[in-house]
């Protein structure tokens, strides 16, 4: 026998296709926004982790910016105590600069100078006087630009042709101004030094060229 179905059967599957359609739509979209609500979860996360980590760094680099400040201020604390002790030191060593100053003028002073006065301004000294020749006052240029520990930078600012009467003894002469520097303890020590280091080395260099002429066959 045979069966005939009369019922609209196409109809049918196109409303099941359409409704397993949609349904499958309803999914996709739940998935969508659990990946979206997910993947924005994980992203907040690590924006905050990432939050706390710049806060962290802000904070160490505070801190770090006031360690500076105050060793900067350190710094200073520790350069102005050094200038109080310098000028406590050149106080205490200004105290022998006459006597210094004395001994040197006798010692650099050649024959045939004669030194009438001087004036000291600070570390500047003014010499006046008169010498025989100006020969005698070009070596006593050099006697206190080169062979002096305390005396230094000699600077001739006057010399002019001048008469010496002495009773009926006329001569002639000649009559200077001139400027010099006096050191102080400190910077003499240090120049003494210096001098020292650079006489041990001239002194070893040709001790080395001997050896080394001696060694060749």
């Amino acid at each position: 026998m045979i069966r005939i179905n009369l019922l609209p059967h196409r109809e049918a599957k196109r409303k099941q296709k359409q409704a397993a359609f949609v349904a499958m739509l309803v999914l996709g979209g739940l998935l969508g926004v659990a990946v979206v609500l997910l993947v924005g979860g994980w992203n907040a996360s690590r924006i905050a982790i990432q939050e706390q980590r710049n806060a962290a760094l802000s904070t160490e680099n505070a801190e770090l910016d006031k360690k500076i400040k105050d060793i900067a201020t350190l710094k200073e604390e520790i350069n102005a105590l050094k200038s109080r002790q310098q000028a406590v030191e050149d106080l205490q060593g200004d105290r022998n600069q006459p006597v210094y100053l004395f001994d040197e003028l006798v010692r650099q002073t050649p024959e045939g100078v004669y030194l009438k006065g001087f004036e000291q301004s600070g570390q500047r000294v003014i010499l006046n006087g008169y010498a025989q020749s100006q020969e005698r006052v070009a070596e006593l240029l050099r006697n206190l630009s080169g062979n002096s520990p305390w005396l230094e930078r000699p600077d001739l600012t006057e010399v002019k042709a001048a008469t010496l009467t002495q009773g009926k003894i006329v001569r002639k002469a000649v009559e200077f101004t001139l400027a010099v520097n006096i050191k102080r303890a400190r910077e003499s020590e240090e120049g003494e030094d210096a001098k020292d280091a650079k006489a041990k080395t001239l002194g070893k260099a040709p001790l080395a060229g001997i050896k080394a002429e001696g060694s060749k066959p």
